[in-house]
């Protein structure tokens, strides 16, 4: 573009990580900008070191700014997200104004030359930047400035979901997180699997609980209508007797004239008249009908007249829909929003929340165990690849045994046990002293504090606990043998407890009806579902994993909120 400025005359230097340049002294520029990231510098095996004397451009925000020397020059700890680390970075007061640069949260772009810091000054970073000049300048009111350099509790910064990512934690979660969405589309596609998008707006309540957002455009034609209702008023019993008044005079006019054998254009004319009467009388009795408040049918509200025709929700999986694809295509994913309208204040419920659901055809439940197991395992081990540093960070700040944990996860068979296994388990821990706050029997849903018990104190590792009572699944899930169990498991992990989800589904027609009559779901939203079975029915299994129940298990926070960018929940519902 004939508007950019050119980089300055002895070209600026930007940094590569590839394995071949790590250990060079050669600085290459990022493709889409004349900018450096700092991880580029930092994140070498070098720390840096070996890039001294290479000039180069960087941004990003002040973290920390002091003034040294009398005024006579500032450091700065720079941040530009790409890495926990900040690059130190000496600005002259001959090459700026030293008072706009060092306020936490200024933005700055500057050109420099990096070099080794002096010999017994006690950083721990290998490598400084000395600035030539200051190129842009993004200025911050420190007294105005919510978030400042001592830190701020995470229940205070969600008060400032536009700012929080600036901070440590939540920037080292939010490149968690990244990592963790990149290997799992790396895993599945490494594997043969294909991507699909399900749909957000649905009418199929997959998990049959009824805490489902609505999706409805009737509130809001309601409220307009009533306004127009309010402004013009209807017509009146009086005015569309005078419409049809108007209708038969026009009729009888027609009548008339045909009689009198006028001309054509006379009765061409009369019948067009009598066709306006006839429409304005349509429009009129048709608006007099108008009623304030939504539109209802035998006392119900009328979603025929919805936007889509019936009533419609917010998906709160998309398993059902990517079944449809696994029964053409075998091996597929879905990977996105889902939604709960559940009135919870607790740690571990969010109303907005991503989930990742493959589905497998020609696969039984062991099959299942098995991708899940793999899958958990690539995860952690790609977190441990890939983003060492921040889970430095979390270890350091949050949990010291997150990295142990992935490791544990990384390395460990999982053990697997059938769900009446770990109910006797339990059950003799109970006789033995053990204090739970939920009972133990036999139809339980295993609660939280009962999984941890399991993969904390009892085995020490990740369990998949399959065969549950057919009472505590879903309709979907393949009856056993038994007619009291279901291929049902759950893979439980660590400090979180449940991971993931899933069944080998029910391939027979007749069975899955007899479980939709006995949960009391309706058989006409979901004939679709049942056509997969109907014609060519397939082996098939899958599971759901939540992907925030994840990042809290790698991370080790403690509240969902804070693992999530924009965490929804009941009362909030920020940006």
């Amino acid at each position: 573009m004939g508007g950019d400025i050119p980089p300055p005359v002895d070209e600026l230097a930007a940094v590569s990580l590839t394995n071949d340049e790590a250990s060079s002294s050669t600085v290459q520029k990022a493709r889409f900008s004349d900018r450096v990231r700092i991880q580029s510098i930092l994140g070498r095996p070098d720390g840096g070191a070996g890039l001294a004397g290479q000039k180069v451009r960087i941004s990003g925000w002040v973290k920390t700014g002091r003034e040294q020397g009398k005024g006579a020059f500032a450091f700065l700890e720079v941040n530009d997200g790409s890495c926990p680390a900040n690059l130190q970075v000496m600005v002259d007061a001959s090459v700026s104004d030293l008072s706009k640069l060092i306020a936490t949260g200024t933005c700055v772009t500057v050109d420099g030359y990096l070099k080794l810091p002096p010999e017994g000054k006690g950083t721990k970073q290998k490598i400084e930047l000395s600035v030539v000049e200051v190129i842009d300048l993004g200025t911050v009111d420190p007294g105005t400035y919510p978030i400042p350099k001592t830190k701020l509790t995470l229940e205070r910064l969600r008060e400032f979901l536009h700012l929080r990512a600036r901070t440590n934690s939540i920037s080292a979660i939010a490149r968690i997180r990244h990592a963790l969405a990149i290997a799992t589309h790396t895993f599945f596609d490494e594997e043969g699997f294909l991507y699909v998008q399900t749909p957000i707006i649905t009418t199929s309540d997959c998990e049959g609980a009824g805490e489902m957002f609505q999706v409805t455009t009737l509130i809001s034609t309601t409220e307009k209508l009533e306004r127009e209702l309010i402004e013009n008023p209807p017509p009146t019993e009086a005015d569309v007797e005078a419409a049809r008044v108007v209708v038969k005079e026009r009729g009888e006019a027609v009548a008339e004239l045909k009689a009198a054998k006028a001309s054509k254009e006379a009765i061409l004319a009369s019948v067009a008249e009598l066709n306006d009467a006839k429409a304005n009388f349509a429009a009129t009795e048709a608006r007099s009908r108008l009623k304030p408040g939504l539109p209802k049918v035998d006392g119900k509200i009328d979603y025929s007249q919805d936007f889509f025709g019936r009533q419609a929700f917010l998906t709160v999986s998309g398993q059902l829909q990517v079944e449809t694809y696994a029964c053409g295509l075998s091996d597929v994913y879905t990977f996105g929003p889902t939604f709960r309208a559940e009135n919870s204040h607790t740690s571990r419920h969010l109303a907005e929340f991503w989930m990742v659901e493959p589905e497998l055809a020609f696969a039984d439940l062991e099959d299942d165990m098995n991708c899940a197991e793999a899958y958990v395992k690539y995860m952690c081990k790609w977190l441990l690849e890939k983003r060492y540093d921040d889970m430095e960070l979390m270890a350091k700040n949050f949990d010291k045994g997150c990295i142990d944990r992935l490791k544990l996860v990384a390395s460990t068979p999982f053990g697997r046990l059938t769900y009446t296994e770990a109910i006797k388990i339990l059950e003799e821990a109970v006789a033995k002293g053990k204090n739970f706050d939920n009972a133990v029997e036999w139809g339980i849903d295993l609660a939280s504090e009962h999984e941890r018990y399991l993969t904390e104190v009892v085995f020490q590792k990740p369990l998949i606990v399959y065969n549950y009572p057919k009472g505590i699944k879903a309709f979907y899930m393949r009856l056993n043998d038994d007619g009291k169990t279901v291929a049902a498991m759950d893979v439980l992990v660590p400090k979180v407890g449940e991971l993931i989800g899933g069944s080998q589904r029910e391939e027979r027609i007749d069975v899955i009806m007899e479980r939709l009559e006995e949960i009391g779901l309706p058989v006409e939203p979901y004939e679709w579902y049942l056509d997969l079975r109907r014609y060519g029915t397939a082996k098939h299994s899958g599971f759901g994993l939540g992907f925030e129940r994840m990042v809290l298990f790698a991370t080790g926070m403690d509240n969902i909120r804070d693992v999530i960018p924009f965490p929804r929940y009941p009362g909030r519902a920020d940006l």
